[in-house]
């Protein structure tokens, strides 16, 4: 929502807000480009000598290259494409030192973040790159024209400073409150030829059924990883070449290596087994959340450990999917006779956690409501579902693939309910006090960041190339 409150400075604060979220993705888009010539058009190679890159900030220890500024700037224009206005490469300049500034206070602050948690981070995220070459290092090399390792360290470069930089932002906006009065305040300062008009929108929810897995299909797992395991032992396989060849985890393609983890971070059945394994050792079939696992010990310092696994998940049998659909269109029925409201049954009885805590409403990830307009609602299926619905249809029991923070996919059921439809209009406080409030409170976000920006700059070395002079990114706001 492009609001006219927002000035040149507001504008660069809430680029600074945006690139906070795409850290990972400036990263990798780079890196792509990099890597993206074809055999028939090469770049010339620069004569010796040239300067390929150059430091054009520096703030304490910390520092702004010419790439990173073009990097961001390339990023925030693809952004600006899906709706946000196209900043100017100045604005862009500015978003980047505010995220050094954020950065060099942090660290005379102690505001830090564990290593763990950028560990942890920096792998899945790593794992969702491999994943998109099959798991084929040499594919990511030569696309990427860097090695594993290489790119690993660039993303937890990258995760770190994104925590650090969301870290210290908490602490500055810690205590921001938006209460009524100021929403009505913020959208009587609004000229009324001045309001955005909005797109139409929809309430939709839906409640999730996960087929429970029948003890035969477990069996054939346990199985499957039992005749593996002998497999290993018996010297006609490794450990390594069976986790890539059969390994349902993000670690398949690694060996199924896990790194070391502490006491406490992975599932309890796992840690446990691992803890009893010697190293090197090989366990039996170990079931968790996640499916069924065969564990290697591969080392254990105190508290820490390092092993790898093969993963297989269990898959239910058509009987196991009639059963859910049986189970779910009878809650349906009690929902439709007026026995339960939808939110309820929703919260109770939804397999799905990222819609159930809402009552069982798809919300907006960037706003938390649950309004949503057909850029928003992602799920083409859905999508085409509600045009031959009526508002305040349910839908009987439907089959879809369910796709897990993970990615990974596994048959589902569930029932959709098409709760309202707000045709297209200009923003009025009675229909739109929700987006108002966090249009108000960004507004708050950003004076506390820009009254922040003038103290901080006056605590931290800041030192500018003379070729971005004329964007005075330092001057009173």
């Amino acid at each position: 929502m492009s609001l006219p409150y927002m000035n040149k400075w507001t504008k660069t604060l809430s680029l600074f807000l945006l690139l906070g979220l795409s850290m990972f993705q400036v990263v990798l888009a780079q890196d792509n480009s990099d890597g993206a010539e074809t055999d028939e058009k090469k770049p010339e190679k620069k004569p010796s000598g040239q300067v390929l890159d150059k430091i054009i900030a520096k703030v304490d220890n910390y520092i702004i290259l010419e790439s990173d500024l073009q990097k961001a700037y390339l990023e925030a224009s693809s952004q600006a494409q899906q709706g946000f206005e196209v900043p100017t490469k100045c604005q862009v300049f500015e978003s980047l030192l505010i995220n050094k500034m954020m950065m060099a206070k942090a660290e005379i602050d102690s505001v830090i973040v564990s290593d763990a948690e950028v560990i942890i981070q920096t792998d899945q995220r790593f794992n969702m790159v491999l994943q998109q070459f099959g798991g084929d290092e040499e594919m990511l090399i030569e696309n990427y024209g860097k090695t594993g390792d290489q790119l690993k360290s660039e993303i937890q470069d990258a995760v770190k400073e994104q925590l650090v930089v969301g870290k210290m932002q908490g602490v500055i906006t810690e205590g921001l409150q938006v209460s009524p009065n100021d929403v009505r305040k913020f959208y009587n300062s609004i000229p009324k030829d001045s309001l955005p008009f909005f797109s139409s929108e929809v309430v939709v929810g839906q409640i999730v059924k996960k087929p429970e897995v029948s003890q035969v299909q477990k069996d054939k797992v346990y199985n499957q990883l039992a005749e593996i395991k002998a497999k290993i032992l018996s010297g006609e396989s490794d450990f390594a070449t069976m986790a890539r060849q059969y390994s349902e985890g993000p670690s398949g393609p690694q060996g199924g290596d896990l790194g070391f983890f502490k006491r406490g971070e992975l599932a309890p059945e796992y840690e446990a087994t691992a803890f009893e394994l010697k190293q090197g050792e090989i366990s039996d079939p170990v079931e968790t959340v996640f499916g069924i696992h065969l564990i290697q010990l591969l080392e254990r310092r105190g508290n820490t450990f390092n092993s790898r696994h093969i993963l297989i998940r269990p898959t239910p049998s058509e009987e196991d999917i009639l059963k859910a659909e049986r189970e779910l269109d009878s809650l349906r029925q009690e929902i439709v006779n007026g026995n339960i409201e939808f939110a309820k049954a929703a919260k109770e009885n939804s397999d799905d956690r990222e819609t159930s805590d809402a009552g069982g409403f798809f919300t907006d990830p960037s706003t938390g409501s649950n309004r949503l307009t057909s850029r928003t609602l992602e799920d083409p299926i859905l999508f085409f579902t509600l045009d031959s619905m009526e508002i305040g249809d349910i839908t009987p029991t439907i089959r879809f693939d369910d796709v897990d923070q993970r990615g990974q996919s596994e048959p589902g059921v569930r029932i959709l309910y098409y709760k309202n439809r707000y045709p297209a209009h200009r923003a009025n406080i009675s229909d739109d006090y929700e987006k108002l409030k966090e249009a108000a409170r960004r507004k708050k976000e950003e004076e506390i960041l820009a009254n922040w920006f003038v103290l901080a700059k006056e605590e931290v070395f800041i030192d500018i190339d003379p070729a971005y002079d004329n964007c005075n990114v330092l001057a009173e706001k």
